[in-house]
């Protein structure tokens, strides 16, 4: 009995740490997809393919890819409904980066 109640302590740490881990190899995927997004919106703003008024835009859009990341993390365990949502939100953010930095307005 006994030894059957270690097993099973065990193997639910062991399903914690996994579950734990997986969502964090998620969201270190999120987080670099971010900061390379972060850096394309830093180095229009440089170079003068952004006004200020789309670095703004573009940075409140980077603000809700942190708030979806953590509210998704908040219980430990990142779904694949929540990883598919995020993802589709930064494709969407870095169309909208490209476009801007495209669009022919300079600062």
């Amino acid at each position: 009995m006994k030894t059957l109640r270690i097993l099973m302590l065990t193997l639910a740490a062991t399903m914690l740490a996994t579950t734990i881990a997986s969502a964090h190899s998620v969201t270190q995927r999120v987080d670099r997809r971010e900061a390379r997004q972060t850096w394309r919106v830093r180095q229009g703003v440089q170079s003068g393919q952004l006004t200020r008024a789309e670095a703004r835009r573009l940075r409140r859009g980077q603000g809700r890819v942190r708030r979806m990341e953590h509210r998704s993390n908040r219980d430990g365990v990142v779904t694949q409904r929540e990883r598919f949502r995020m993802e589709n939100f930064q494709d969407r953010q870095s169309r909208q980066i490209w476009r801007l930095k495209h669009n022919g307005r300079v600062r």
